[in-house]
């Protein structure tokens, strides 16, 4: 496939005088888009999507035009090249896909209401205005917003209104920006304000559907963010406004729309005072994020999509580093250990998977750069690499020059990596390209040989894989004598004996755990470490864990062997201990069958890790109990009813019965548990109803979560079908909220049928109606997480192969499909010896 042509090669944009008028009755659109440049040809291309275009002049004078669909493409014949004003008047409809400008639904008083919202990342603006929809044709934008106006509405945008005249907003110049960052808004909305240290107006708006007191958290975190990153950045927000809009429908978690950002609700708003811990830390972290990119994306922005890891990798790493600096008693990098490091070391061992570093070959690929695990987990574990090596004194000293010599501008990832150059003698660029460009990672091969000991390094896979003999430049971290970084594939450290004696401890190897690799002990070393493990600090037992499960994931190991660790570890009060243990625990289960008596040991194993800390614990959550005693309630109170603990059983039941008449008032750390256990051992045809009617006249995100998660843990075949029969109807279940209803079904035994045959027919809907978004390949994903057989196997391979000449699929269906073909092999050699290591714990007694 050849190179993409880029419109930008043809004409440079520098300002944009947006006229749009939208109508919400009529679902449409009209305006003009006047672009002030450079033409570099007399034929230019300039973007649209689903447009019609009326007339198209230059400097006043119509000129001749055509619309090309297939290249989203409008292309114009010009007088004259060199500077020019093109002016463009078009039509669109407004669509219910969540992108360009489309409405958001949501109740208020039982009548449905909508506001009005855009998303324009990736390449949607041109589904809002004629532009050339490049990340490198910045601009500077003059909007004038008219529409269908009630009484009492808000219009929003960019920049701040400067007037309305004749029913037309006017909102201040922008400062110069990739179009895919233009956003506005407008409805009936309420909002909260506070200022910055700097004199930044920070405003977070909602729809009036949700309580006041549910923007308190956001405005506070956000105002702090702002402050957070003007010091750390050494660089001012570049904008009079930061505003934060949470819309009802809303494809991905957050946009980062300079000056406007947008939020789905639920990562925005929150019950300051019935919101569990782990929720508050999920939506500070989409918040900091999301602002962590003003500068990192807005200011300085990637030359093309395939640099999109220099947006988002670095806002991943920024938004648990400024969080740490915010709430410090909320240890936010053991969150980054339980959940950035093991979704990218998950998904980066799988032989196809992209690297972080992409080149971008069509402009249907472009969304599919948007790898969770890869361009945001794996990316920002780099550069947590990075920040390791370098300080944050130096690390603070070459973004400030990174931003000083490349503000309003684009960006390579060479741009970086020169910018922190200047601040220490490491050659970070030859580092971190054996990291960015390549796919995957090394195993760390730690092993006593003729008395010495000696590392090794080659590519760690999860089922079979091409061994193309990469190597990486690896930092240690090693609590022996060792080199800083291991560029070789072999490394002889010396006498083992001596080196022990004088260390005075076993060895490890990425102490902290801060790089992007797994480690491989041999039974003299491994030992070593075991005998000393109960004087781990928490990252190193759930460091221990989580290479544990890869090496048996890939064969190099067994969780046979995992099994006597996960219950010498059960009594730990470490929440990011327990997460390991659990997460652990749970990939047992892909072993048993259901109902079998392998799963009634498991259930025995289940109880017998979580007994102890439930009875330590409890149902009813203390005032004055710590956050690592908040955060590992869920996890013993799920394993506990996954055991049948009769004691839990009762315990939930009873907790319903007092809050039977309010649910929504049971304390948000027990309660899914509560709704949960409630529809698998007293459900009803009338509680799934009763829930369901709960699910769609709350605007609590948390409690729609939960119950979530209890309508679709039900046991009734006949309950779940109804569940599924609302898939399609958008005013139960949003297209946004989709994924995780499908998910949760498929995941239960009884559901799994139903999800699958669901999935199956009504693809042709689900891609019409979510199909263009970045998180669409995801419903493969999750399909993916669930199989385990070859009958599921020789399923998903017929239904998606056909799809494989997609190129938004393509590396999806590849690599999922590799996926349950290693978990196949995998439960067929190792369920026998895994399952008889868990009864033997109960034998031996």
């Amino acid at each position: 496939m050849g190179k993409i042509n880029r419109f930008y090669d043809t004409f440079h944009p520098n300002h944009y005088d947006l006229f749009i008028n939208v109508n919400r009755a009529d679902k449409k659109i009209n305006g003009t888009s006047t672009i002030t440049g450079e033409a570099l040809s007399k034929e230019v291309s300039v973007h649209q999507k689903f447009m019609s275009i009326s007339k198209v002049t230059q400097d006043g004078k119509e000129v001749p035009f055509e619309v090309d669909e297939k290249a989203e493409a409008i292309k114009i014949k010009l007088i004259t090249d060199g500077q020019t004003v093109i002016s463009i008047d078009y039509s669109a409809p407004l669509t219910d896909t969540m992108m360009g400008i489309y409405p958001s639904y949501y109740q208020l008083n039982g009548k449905k209401q909508e506001i009005i919202g855009t998303q324009f990342e990736t390449t949607f603006a041109r589904q809002a205005f004629p532009c050339i929809d490049e990340p490198e044709a910045k601009a500077t934008f003059s909007l004038a917003l008219k529409f269908d106006e009630h009484e009492g509405e808000t219009a929003l945008a960019n920049m701040p209104e400067i007037k309305c005249e004749d029913g037309v907003h006017y909102f201040e110049k922008t400062v110069k920006m990739s179009t895919y960052l233009v956003a506005f808004a407008f409805g009936d909305l309420q909002s909260k304000m506070t200022e910055t240290k700097s004199g930044v107006k920070v405003g977070v708006f909602a729809t009036k559907a949700h309580k006041a007191k549910e923007l308190d958290f956001a405005l506070d975190i956000a105002k702090r963010a702002i402050e957070f990153y003007e010091d750390f950045y050494q660089t001012p927000y570049p904008l009079p406004h930061s505003w934060q809009l949470a819309l009802p429908d809303f494809s991905a978690g957050a946009m980062e729309n300079w000056g406007l950002v947008t939020y789905r609700e639920a990562y925005l708003l929150l019950d300051p005072d019935n919101t569990p811990l782990d929720m508050k830390k999920v939506v500070a972290t989409v918040i900091t994020h999301e602002l962590a990119h003003q500068w990192f994306g807005d200011l300085v922005t990637m030359k093309w999509w395939d640099n999109l890891w220099l947006n988002e990798s670095f806002a991943n790493m920024m938004e648990y580093l400024s969080l740490d600096h915010l709430e410090p008693s909320w240890n936010v990098w053991e969150m980054f250990q339980s959940s950035e490091a093991p979704a990218a070391l998950t998904r980066d061992a799988t032989d196809g998977v992209q690297s972080v570093y992409v080149e971008v070959k069509d402009p249907a690929e472009i969304d599919t750069l948007f790898d969770g695990a890869i361009v945001y987990a794996k990316g920002s574990r780099m550069l947590v690499m990075v920040r390791a090596l370098l300080g944050d004194k130096a690390l603070q000293k070459g973004l400030k020059y990174y931003f000083d010599h490349h503000k309003f501008g684009n960006t390579t990832g060479d741009d970086l990596w020169n910018a922190l150059s200047t601040a220490t003698d490491l050659n970070i660029a030859e580092i971190m390209h054996s990291w960015l460009n390549q796919p995957g990672y090394p195993v760390v091969n730690a092993f006593v040989e003729d008395g010495h000991l000696k590392l090794t390094q080659k590519q760690f896979f999860v089922g079979e894989g091409e061994d193309k003999g990469r190597t990486w430049q690896i930092p240690l971290n090693a609590n022996f004598d060792s080199p800083a970084i291991m560029t070789e594939k072999e490394l002889d450290l010396g006498d083992y004996k001596a080196l022990r004696e004088k260390a005075g401890h076993a060895l490890r190897i990425n102490v902290g755990n801060t790089t992007h690799c797994v480690v491989k002990y041999d039974e003299t070393l491994m030992n070593d470490i075991l005998a000393e493990v109960e004087d781990l600090d928490s990252i190193s037992k759930l460091q221990l864990l989580q290479d544990l499960r890869l090496l048996s994931e890939g064969r190099e190991s067994s969780y046979a062997e995992v099994v006597p660790l996960l219950d010498k570890l059960k009594d730990s009060k470490s929440n990011l201990v327990n997460n390991a243990i659990y997460t652990t625990a749970r990939k047992l289960r892909q072993f048993v069958t259901p109902d079998s008596d392998a799963e009634n040991y498991l259930k025995q194993f289940y109880n017998r890790l979580s007994e102890e800390q439930v009875k330590r614990l409890g149902w009813d959550v203390k005032a004055d109990e710590s956050d690592e005693d908040k955060l590992t309630r869920p996890y013993v109170l799920s394993a506990s009813l996954y055991g049948g603990n009769i004691d839990s059983v009762r315990a939930a039941h009873k907790l319903y019965q007092e809050h039977e008449d309010d649910l929504e008032s049971l304390n948000a750390d027990v309660r899914p548990y509560v709704l949960i256990n409630e529809v698998k051992n007293c459900g009803s045809s009338a509680l799934t109803d009763k829930l369901i009617k709960l699910y769609q006249t709350t605007s609590d995100a948390s409690f729609k979560s939960d119950l979530t998660a209890a309508v679709t843990s039900s046991k009734s075949e006949s309950e779940l079908e109804k569940v599924v029969s609302y898939f399609k109807n958008a005013d139960i279940v949003k297209p946004q909220d989709l994924r995780g209803w499908f998910a949760s079904v498929l995941n239960n035994k009884l559901g799994e049928q139903l999800a699958w045959d669901w999935i199956r027919n009504e693809w042709e809907w689900l891609d019409k109606t979510v199909g263009g978004d970045m998180e669409f390949t995801t419903f493969i994903t999750v399909i993916a997480r669930n199989f385990k057989t070859a009958k599921r196997l020789d399923e998903f391979k017929a239904f998606f192969e056909p799809k494989l000449d997609q190129p938004m699929l393509t590396r999806e269906i590849k690599m999922d499909t590799k996926v349950i073909a290693t978990r196949v092999d995998l439960v067929e050699a190792e369920k026998v010896k895994v399952n008889q290591a868990v009864k033997n714990l109960f034998i031996e007694e």
